[in-house]
């Protein structure tokens, strides 16, 4: 009898691990920060094609597409963003001077996801990864030096917090990988 109950619970624990519903998987992975800064991510004001005068547009200036125009996009197409918590939040706990602001500026209501650069040879794109410190993010981003399933790269609007993070080793929970 008590064979029986031990087989098929292993069984059990087996189809959950084979169908993905066993939970999110923890990895240790090392991860940095980017923002869209020119030396992040490698773009300049002008172009030498036009003796540098026309500053307000930016290019690409280095790598296979240098001297294309930068358009600010990343790599699956969508423009990058920082984590919002939302109204409905633990942040809206620790942060309640926030509850208000939230409630007038209706676009920060919602929680919204980072943007995160991983291998898409590993995450593809859509891959939803919480990090902790950072909070949730998306795979929406790939980059040169992002090589292997043990690096990440996180988005930052500002150069000072991309500094600021570093280089951190830190236990990520991937939560789900899109369909293919």
């Amino acid at each position: 009898m008590y064979a029986r109950l031990v087989m098929a619970l292993a069984w059990l624990g087996l189809v959950l691990l084979v169908s993905g519903c066993a939970g999110p998987r923890v990895k240790q992975m090392e991860v940095t920060a980017y923002c869209g800064c020119g030396r992040c991510c490698e773009w300049e004001r002008g172009s030498w094609k036009y003796l540098k005068l026309d500053f307000w547009n930016k290019y690409i200036s280095s790598g296979p597409r240098e001297g294309e125009p930068y358009s600010g996009r990343t790599a699956s197409g969508t423009y990058p963003d920082e984590p919002q918590p939302g109204l409905v939040s633990v942040d809206s706990l620790k942060h309640p001077w926030m509850i208000p602001v939230r409630i007038v500026f209706p676009w920060l209501l919602l929680p919204e996801d980072g943007t995160i650069a991983a291998d898409t040879r590993y995450y593809p794109f859509g891959t939803r990864m919480y990090v902790p410190g950072y909070g949730y993010g998306v795979v929406e981003d790939r980059g040169s030096a992002i090589k292997g399933p043990r690096r990440l790269d996180l988005f930052y609007r500002d150069h000072e917090e991309a500094l600021e993070w570093g280089r951190r080793e830190v236990e990520v929970q991937i939560l789900d990988k899109p369909d293919s």
